[in-house]
Order: C-alpha cells, then structure tokens, then sequence
C-alpha cells in the first residue's frame, strides 16, 4: 500500500559526492520521522541520518559535518547529501519513514523501509 524507493547510489571516487533520494508513494496522507540507514555485510544496520516531521535532524558522528540530510514535504521525498566521500562510506544505504496512509475509509501508521541503494567509493 505504501513503499519507499531509494535512488541516487553509484561509484564514486573519495573526495566526491553523492545525494540519495528516496521517494514515497501510496495514499499518504503524512510522512513523519524520516531515515537514513546504512549496512555493509556481515555487520549491522546502522543509522546515519534522521530528520523528524518538523525538520530537526541528528546525524552519526561518523558523517557530521559531510552528510546533509533534508525532505520535501510536498514530494513525498527525502534527500541524503554525501560530501567528501570516504572508503569507509562504502555500504547499501537503506531509507526508512514512518508512515501514515488511508487504508480504506481508515488511516494506519507502520515503519517502512526501502529496497537499498549502493554507493562505493573507490579510494
């Protein structure tokens, strides 16, 4: 009913930049609290960005200062800006919103997450 589709990984040299997009689409009727994760494998998912309904955010010491996390209410949409890239960003970055939706003549709230997007960056 609701899904979230992340775009915007790739190849990228150290030093350079990427922005992931993730974009939401279903009967929406409100996005709250809105995520960055990332995972490499074998190791845990880890959260590297959040940004609440009124636009606070919070970041992970390992990105402050290089990574920008932003949304656009009226696209449904929330942008991760990555600067300054580093190896160690190497990861599937995964988006993740709670959402409310219509369902039916009700609404309902749950946590979804998008498919992932790969962003390497080559030292």
């Amino acid at each position: 009913q609701v899904q979230l589709v992340e775009s915007g990984g790739g190849l990228v040299q150290a030093g350079g930049s990427l922005r992931l997009s993730c974009v939401a689409s279903g009967r929406i009727i409100r996005l709250n609290g809105m995520d960055w994760y990332r995972q490499v494998t074998g190791k845990q998912r880890e959260l590297v960005a959040t940004i609440t309904s009124g636009g606070s955010t919070n970041y992970a010491d390992s990105v402050k200062g290089r990574f920008t996390i932003s949304r656009d209410n009226a696209k449904n949409t929330v942008y991760l800006q990555m600067n300054s890239l580093k190896p160690e960003d190497t990861a599937v970055y995964y988006c993740n919103a709670g959402i409310t939706y219509y369902t039916g003549a009700f609404s309902s709230t749950r946590n979804v997450w998008g498919q992932g997007t790969q962003v390497t960056v080559s030292s």
